[in-house]
């Protein structure tokens, strides 16, 4: 194949490297970029130089933020006895567009997987028990932890009870089970099992 550009080449590199997104997704993204005005292409471009130069971690909770301590962490509308631990970022996101959790969040930035080399040390779980330390007077009475239902979210959730039992207090995690609007017979087995076990009285 005939190489017509280097620099239409490298931006569809850059842009396949993207989680989601194949060489053929790249090629239109690229193509789309192409026929934008420049203006609307340095307004991306200087979009994205902001948000690698702007967003980090806040101190409290590891979400992300622009500030010191987020604007969940500093709200004073918030349940700080409740506290939800989260894989990632954007589960933040998901859980707040149901406007029903009004406790805080913890973000581990990942979970524990051995394959892969990740151990406890390598997420953001001593950040969390830090937080005990610093709620003595402002006691945490719950975790809620909120993880992703593979194999690698379920050995997280058993060494977070492992690791939290001595500190006596609450840990649930959100229930699991068929979505609505589905069909039983269309649900695998695991779902179907977790739909059973987190059955609920009428």
């Amino acid at each position: 194949m005939v190489n017509i550009s280097e620099s239409l080449d490298s931006l569809i590199e850059e842009l396949s490297s993207l989680p989601q997104i194949g060489r053929k997704t790249a090629r239109r993204l690229a193509m789309f970029i192409i026929k934008q005005p420049k203006e609307k292409v340095e307004k991306l471009s200087k979009s994205l130089i902001d948000v690698k130069e702007k967003i980090k971690f806040c101190r409290i909770c590891c979400n992300i933020t622009e500030d010191d301590i987020c604007k969940i962490c500093s709200s004073q509308k918030r349940n700080r006895n409740l506290i939800c631990v989260v894989e990632d970022p954007q589960d933040v996101y998901a859980i707040e567009k149901t406007n029903e959790f009004k406790g805080l969040y913890h973000v581990l930035h990942g979970r524990i997987s051995p394959l892969d080399g990740i151990g406890p040390e390598d997420i953001k779980i001593r950040e969390l028990l830090g937080r005990f330390d610093e709620n003595k007077f402002n006691r945490i009475e719950e975790l809620i932890l909120a993880l992703n239902p593979t194999v690698e979210g379920e050995t997280t959730i058993l060494y977070l009870q492992k690791l939290l039992k001595p500190l006596d207090i609450k840990i649930s995690r959100i229930a699991r089970g068929l979505p609505v609007g589905s069909d039983l017979e269309f649900a695998d087995e695991v779902t179907l099992a977790k739909a059973i076990e987190g059955r609920i009285s009428l």
